[in-house]
């Protein structure tokens, strides 16, 4: 059991799942959260802003919130396991000066959650259709993470759609051996996501911050509370599907096809990029890889900053996406 549970958290280290966690203070950890109330589904979650569906030609129905009237549209895609609250703090800012759209990728969230390969090439499919079935004729793809990994696929296979990418502690900038990817298969399954403790939720979660803000607390209690939800175990396959996907898609060897401008942000403290037990090194290494493999790209390094750096240091983050994209 203790080998599990040490995979288990190991897991969590390497595979970036973009929820939550670390603070200075111990409180957090001691909290045993045993008096929030389950969700009956996901559709449940409080998101800061109005909630939309669209139902996709290809089947999915697609949540998303629009704020802000521009013809600049950037559509903010988020990272494994995560959901588009996480970019509450970019999009309370950036609507002043853009059209902000965030939505939940299939099977996460409030979007529906029918089974699909996980693929990045499907990912990048349904943010298509999704950005044509608006009317959108251009926009820029801010990706988080596996979201990053995402709008480079995207920003390759429909350049007429995608003008300029933002990266955002981005995936897809560190190589992995077939042994390395073989193991991410194996270790990742679907009994391992659904059956994670509340303590190992917490635990698992804390290294994307370098120093979390109290604010952040509600994705600790959000993942808590929709292990009941009668589509949770949807969810988890959705997860692991994804992981699949990014490491069968690899995307570093296409970096040099990228013609769109981009923007690429990671926090100096990002315990998750590189893997540390796979290939340990500085996260401003992995970075350096992928700016001089994208031809038209800038490099923003931000201190004292983890993976989750849109959120914990969203006002830096804000203005380096504001000056690039004026």
């Amino acid at each position: 059991m203790k080998i599990l549970k040490n995979i288990l958290l190991i897991t969590a280290l390497i595979l970036a799942i973009p929820h939550f966690a670390q603070s200075q203070k111990t409180k957090s950890f001691l909290t045993p959260y045993s008096n929030l109330k389950p969700l009956a589904n996901m559709d449940e979650l409080e998101y800061p802003f109005q909630v939309r569906k669209i139902t996709l030609d290809s089947g999915p129905e697609i949540a998303f919130v629009d704020e802000g009237e521009s013809e600049n549209v950037i559509i903010f895609i988020h990272g494994l396991g995560s959901y588009l609250p996480a970019w509450k703090k970019n999009i309370e800012e950036l609507k002043s000066d853009f059209r902000c759209i965030a939505i939940d990728l299939p099977g996460y969230g409030k979007s529906s959650k029918q089974p699909h390969s996980g693929k990045m090439t499907y990912y990048a499919s349904v943010v298509k259709e999704f950005a044509e079935k608006l009317g959108l004729k251009q926009v820029t793809l801010a990706g988080h993470s596996m979201g990053g990994q995402i709008s480079m696929i995207a920003a390759l296979n429909y350049p007429e759609l995608v003008k300029s990418i933002i990266l955002i502690a981005p995936a897809g900038f560190e190589k992995f051996t077939e042994g390395q990817k073989q193991w991410f298969r194996n270790v990742m399954t679907l009994d391992g996501v659904k059956n994670t403790l509340a303590e190992d939720i917490q635990t698992n979660l804390a290294v994307n911050f370098y120093n979390m803000p109290d604010d952040a607390e509600f994705m600790i209690t959000d993942r808590i509370a929709m292990r009941k939800a009668d589509d949770f175990e949807h969810y988890c396959y959705a997860v692991v599907q994804s992981v699949n996907g990014m490491v069968d898609e690899p995307v570093l060897e296409l970096l040099p096809k990228i013609k769109q401008p981009t923007l690429i942000i990671f926090g100096e403290n990002d315990n998750l990029i590189p893997n540390r037990f796979l290939n340990p090194g500085r996260t401003k290494k992995i970075a350096d890889i992928g700016k001089s493999k994208i031809p038209d790209s800038q490099l923003f390094m931000v201190k004292k900053a983890g993976h989750f750096v849109q959120f914990e240091k969203a006002l830096e983050v804000n203005m380096a996406i504001m000056e690039f994209l004026r």
